[in-house]
């Protein structure tokens, strides 16, 4: 029997696990989601490898693939390896200029590698770094959401966000940002549709507008 489905893949952002997408829901009669999940990478591998990687757990072809953040830059890089029918960024860049000044002068300082990244079971700091957002309330929220705590992953992804080099993004890309986003602000933001007050975590907060928009924007 022939797979009607559109096959959805979900990458989730830095340091964050796939239960942000849990609020997420799609017709199944359409849809079928399946969701990625960060592993610790090899000493030393490259973006491109690690997409390579990744890749290999996609099962279906010409799939669409989602990517938050962090994920929505891998998400880019797995699209180089295998041929997707659209890609789809959501609160993240499509290249090296939409990065904001301060992370480009991380680049050239390599103030990034100071960061106290050991500090990553410290959830408030790492909701600062990967959400953009100071934490207070909801702490185990986050705790949940947060759980990819490995020192070693967190200063790789750091890296690679600050010295990613894309310059053209894929024609087959659509961009969703949120008005409000912290860590990338939308003013940096070429050819992207805008979610009125979304912040960087709208795929969590916003999910009622994602349930709404996102058949069309997979299908159109």
């Amino acid at each position: 029997m022939p797979d009607n489905k559109t096959h959805v893949y979900l990458m989730p952002g830095m340091a964050a696990n796939s239960s942000i997408f849990d609020r997420i829901k799609l017709s199944k009669d359409t849809f079928e989601m399946h969701k990625l999940e960060w592993f610790v990478p090899d000493k030393g591998i490259s973006l491109s490898d690690y997409a390579k990687k990744m890749s290999s757990s996609v099962q279906h072809e010409n799939p669409v693939l989602l990517g938050v953040s962090f994920g929505g830059i891998l998400v880019q890089e797995m699209a180089k390896h295998i041929k997707a029918r659209k890609i789809i960024v959501v609160s993240s860049v499509k290249d090296h200029s939409e990065l904001p000044k301060r992370m480009l002068f991380a680049k050239y300082t390599k103030v990034h590698k100071l960061l106290p990244t050991g500090l990553v079971n410290n959830v408030e700091l790492l909701a600062k770094y990967a959400f953009g957002e100071t934490v207070t309330k909801r702490l185990e929220l986050y705790e949940k959401y947060l759980s990819v705590r490995d020192k070693y992953y967190i200063d790789w992804s750091i890296d690679k966000i600050v010295n990613w080099k894309q310059t053209n993004s894929p024609n087959n890309l659509v961009h969703i940002h949120g008005e409000k986003d912290a860590v990338f602000p939308i003013a940096n933001i070429k050819n992207c549709i805008p979610v009125k007050n979304g912040t960087h975590t709208m795929i969590i907060h916003r999910a009622k507008w994602f349930n709404e928009h996102l058949p069309t924007i997979i299908l159109e």
